[in-house]
């Protein structure tokens, strides 16, 4: 499966500059559902023994990954919202993220009522770069009070060094393809 994804990373992906992947023509823009399975059931075969008991991620690319690795795992998912809305519950947690790709800072939440202390939550995004998603969905997953089992990544951008900021701090980080470079319009892969 891992191979799978490279290929598709190689063939149907977009580089731009030396530091963004594009992959919003199977991942997360259109999506290819039988690659999303086959990326969830890789996803549910690394955390098997961990005893998920909720996905979390971040709306709006990582919803249709983490639908499809909570369905295979059989629990709910939940997705941290980027805006305030009127409909959104008063009771949340909330935490600040740096987008790389936006070049912008943002407040995620999630409702009070969606994680609690008896959660042991796999957080799921598709890409890790400096790691600013994956720090405010781990935020909220403290504050909580529940357990961070660990983090499921589709692309890693290894050269950014966020992966290997969080598995100095002991966080189980598990990425499918891990870019060790861009350059000159090629991927290279760890």
């Amino acid at each position: 499966m891992v191979e799978l994804l490279k290929k598709r990373i190689i063939t149907d992906g977009q580089i731009i500059g030396n530091d963004i992947v594009k992959v919003d023509s199977f991942i997360n823009h259109q999506v290819d559902p039988v690659l999303l399975r086959e990326i969830a059931l890789e996803i549910k075969k690394r955390f098997a023994q961990d005893k998920i008991t909720k996905v979390l991620t971040i709306e709006a690319s990582g919803i249709a990954i983490a639908a499809f690795v909570a369905y295979e795992l059989g629990v709910p998912f939940v997705f941290a919202k980027k805006y305030n809305a009127k409909n959104l519950d008063k009771s949340v947690y909330e935490s600040e993220v740096f987008s790389f790709t936006k070049q912008t800072t943002y407040s995620i939440r999630v409702a009070t009522n969606y994680i609690n202390e008896n959660d042991n939550v796999l957080v799921v995004d598709d890409f890790l770069a400096k790691g600013g998603a994956i720090n405010g969905l781990i935020d909220i997953v403290n504050q909580a009070g529940a357990k961070v089992a660990g983090c499921a990544i589709v692309i890693e951008k290894s050269f950014q060094g966020g992966g290997d900021e969080f598995r100095a701090k002991g966080y189980k980080i598990e990425s499918l393809a891990r870019v060790k470079s861009i350059e000159n319009g090629t991927i290279e892969f760890l």
